[in-house]
């Protein structure tokens, strides 16, 4: 090493820092946080030489300049970047060339050490005339600090490429004396740099591939939204909500998430989860999201039976005239019958119409009334065969219609209504008890859960994000076993699955923009998930951390429509925890 006269005692290494070396190049190839390695190598290089401070920057090539990431300087006490609660960046960007010229920069010493790949090595920085230090000059005046030595090491990978540029400054004799860094220094940085540009190459292409991931699978989600007019921003809020509740419950210190944590690598895979919790809407037919009305598919089909009522309308004053050209009664008689007819007819399309919508429950009467309404008929002159696809002519082609028709039923429910594993027959949709999905589009809703976790199993995820699937596969699992589609217990669900099944519910409550429902005030919202906690649905300690954190408060307020948000007296809406049920 180095005695206290600055004297080169020997170039090659010792056993001992042979065996530091190799100890910690396995240390920093298992480190998986960037700020610990980043730390971890600038410390080890001060160790190594004894040197005052250091700077790291990382390689930008994307737009060809150094970034700043860490700074010590112990002389100082003063701790920037890294592991430090100080973050933010005080030194500007490096830029490899000038914005101007485009010559390389190769009056900065770390400039010149990245464009070259070469080591540089100053003894005193006031002596120096190839590089401009004229920034430090000014630092040293304003601190009092006296900057003299520098060793400047690019950090390359075994490609050549470099992804770092490491600068140590001021090396210490054993008695304090600043000294330049010797070669014996210089070979030991050398070969710890070797191992740091590993182990930061390494850390950049997971971070690469992990953001290749993440931006993958929201823009899958951002799709999925767009591909509805009406469900738009569900997959991107769901995130919002989940991770302000999963964050509470991290800082719940008293309650019952007081001991829940979640790793980073937790945290990626909850992130993921929350984004991707609906992806199996992709395989479900738009018109079946986006159902409004019962008798609706690609259009709202209520539109074809008010014809089919102004057909009748027409019928009927056309044989009202007709009986009174034939003075068949008298015109007062004649009148009130024609009178009542119509009324009967608009009072027909009326319930077929508030039927339609869906908000309210239909009785047996309701119901027996659609197929009494559905049994008129009406004469039809044009062929219907007409004007048909492929698809729809192979449909029908057992049972071809005629041609013309004087018995056409009012409301419909043919064979040619029944495809896709759904069935649009007209009666068959009015007749829905309540709601705007039969029966089979409610299963192809629920379906998509099924396909969610068929598609995400399909996704080599990496081992620290083996729990996105979990994540997201339960998002419609109730409490008391009665959800989808597993039918898990509360017991048999990890927390973030719980807290992502909440933020489902809360969003697609809060949301506006959905055709089929009214909209929701906050405490009604509130009421309906307090009955959900409190009836097996939702996690009641949830739901009361969701409530006593002000996260939903906090959501409404930047994501809700401002006349939806009114006062929620939230200790009448708490449910029994299951702290509370368990004693």
């Amino acid at each position: 090493m180095v005695s206290d006269n600055g004297e080169e005692e020997s170039v090659s290494l010792t056993a001992e820092e042979l065996n530091r070396l190799f100890n910690i190049g396995i240390a920093l190839s298992s480190e998986q946080d960037m700020d610990v390695l980043l730390e971890s190598i600038l410390t080890a290089a001060q160790e190594f030489c004894n040197a005052e401070g250091g700077t790291l920057y990382l390689m930008d090539h994307e737009h060809n300049q150094l970034t700043f990431s860490i700074l010590r300087n112990d002389k100082l006490n003063i701790k920037i970047g890294g592991t430090s609660e100080k973050k933010a960046t005080p030194f500007p960007p490096l830029y490899l060339y000038n914005p101007e010229t485009n010559e390389p920069n190769y009056s900065n010493i770390s400039t010149y050490a990245a464009l070259t790949e070469q080591i540089v090595n100053v003894k005193d920085a006031y002596d120096s005339t190839q590089f401009d230090f004229s920034g430090t000059h000014t630092f040293d005046e304003k601190s009092g600090y006296r900057s003299k030595s520098f060793l400047t090491v690019p950090l390359k990978t075994r490609t050549g490429q470099v992804v770092a540029v490491l600068q140590l400054i001021n090396a210490r004799a054993p008695s304090g004396e600043t000294i330049p860094f010797s070669k014996s220094m210089q070979r030991l940085v050398e070969a710890l740099s070797s191992h740091a540009a590993v182990a930061i190459d390494n850390q950049l292409l997971l971070s690469s591939q992990r953001n290749l991931l993440e931006s993958f699978l929201e823009v899958i989600a951002r799709a999925i939204d767009d591909k509805s007019l009406y469900t738009g921003a569900h997959c991107q809020r769901v995130p919002v909500i989940a991770r302000m509740v999963a964050m509470a419950a991290v800082l719940d210190q008293e309650g019952p998430f007081k001991d829940f944590e979640l790793s980073d690598n937790e945290w990626y895979a909850f992130h993921l989860a929350s984004w991707m919790h609906d992806c199996g809407k992709m395989k479900i037919p738009e018109y079946i999201l986006d159902k409004a009305t019962k008798l609706e598919t690609v259009n709202n089909r209520i539109h074809e039976i008010r014809a089919r009522f102004e057909i009748l309308y027409r019928d009927a004053h056309i044989d009202y005239l007709k009986k009174r050209l034939a003075a068949t009664a008298s015109k007062e008689i004649l009148l009130a019958e024609f009178n009542a007819r119509v009324k009967k007819l608009e009072e027909d399309f009326a319930f077929l119409a508030k039927s339609n919508v869906g908000y309210d429950l239909l009785s047996d009467e309701d119901i027996q009334r659609i197929y009494e309404i559905g049994r008129q008929t009406y004469y039809r002159h044009f062929d219907k065969t007409l004007g048909l696809s492929w698809d729809e002519m192979d449909r029908i082609k057992g049972e071809m219609p005629p041609k013309t028709n004087p018995k056409e039923p009012l409301l419909e429910d043919r064979a040619d209504h029944v495809f896709g594993g759904c069935n649009r027959g007209e009666v068959h949709n009015l007749t829905i008890a309540r709601g705007t999905l039969t029966s089979e589009e409610a299963k192809k809703i629920n379906s998509h859960i099924d396909a969610t976790i068929e598609m995400l199993k399909e996704i080599p995820f990496p081992p620290y994000v083996k729990n996105v699937v979990e994540y997201a596969a339960a998002h419609h699992e109730h409490m008391d076993g009665t959800g989808f589609p597993n039918h898990l217990k509360r017991e048999q669900m990890s927390i973030p699955a719980r807290i992502l099944g909440l933020a489902d519910v809360f969003e697609a409550l809060s949301n506006s923009d959905r055709p089929y429902k009214k909209v929701k005030t906050l405490s009604e919202i509130i009421t309906i998930m307090s009955d959900m906690a409190k009836g097996g649905h939702l996690d009641p300690d949830v739901f009361n951390l969701f409530l006593t954190s002000g996260v939903y408060r906090e959501y409404a307020e930047q994501y809700m429509k401002e006349n939806q948000i009114d006062d929620v007296n939230i200790e009448a809406y708490l449910a029994p925890s299951t702290e509370d049920l368990e004693g």
